[in-house]
């Protein structure tokens, strides 16, 4: 079973942090535009268990992505379970309306533009991303994929590799949590 580690920074200026990646081995990896429109469950609040369930589609590329609840106070570290789908709008569009026939119900969309960097520091491959959302500002994230045997190494890991950035104080919240608090909307 596989977890999701990861740590969350704003940051108003990369660059500082980018140099200090770079210097350590990173390798860019791409640019792209992510599209992830967020789904309300239809007998439970996944604001409340603090789970996720997004339809992320990159180009003509369309994923389908569970997030389960967050299992760390100090990491976002949580089960996640992603599968691509068909490609093309045609079929993103036939999965959302999958959803909804289940009884899902879109909450919202988060548009962000996104630059990946993978690194393997301390013997684990790691992925840190540059994301700029439009009304939230730039964000560097850092993350890890680990088994459930070995998320304690995994939480060290990204703690030690942030701290090396130069990256502290960590946001918890979401970007879809942050979306709607700005805007007024509840999240369901």
């Amino acid at each position: 079973m596989s977890y999701e580690v990861e740590l969350k920074f704003p940051v108003a200026d990369p660059q500082g942090p980018l140099s200090k990646l770079l210097e350590l081995g990173a390798v860019k990896q791409r640019s792209i535009e992510q599209r992830d429109t967020y789904f309300a469950h239809p007998q439970r609040s996944f604001a409340e268990s603090n789970e996720a369930l997004r339809i992320r589609q990159v180009g003509d590329e369309n994923r389908i992505t569970y997030k389960g609840p967050i299992i760390d106070q100090e990491t976002k570290m949580r089960r996640e379970i992603e599968l691509p789908f068909q490609t093309g709008a045609a079929a993103g569009q036939s999965l959302r309306e999958l959803l909804e026939i289940l009884g899902f119900t879109p909450v919202h969309s988060v548009v962000k533009t996104r630059e990946t960097y993978a690194l393997t520091w301390q013997d684990r491959d790691c992925e840190i991303c540059v994301d700029h959302i439009e009304a939230l500002g730039t964000f560097m994230e850092v993350e890890t994929l680990a088994e459930e045997a070995a998320l304690g190494d995994a939480k060290e890991t990204i703690l030690k590799l942030a701290a090396q950035l130069g990256l502290s104080a960590p946001e918890r919240r979401s970007y879809l949590t942050m979306l709607l608090e700005q805007k007024g909307i509840p999240r369901e």
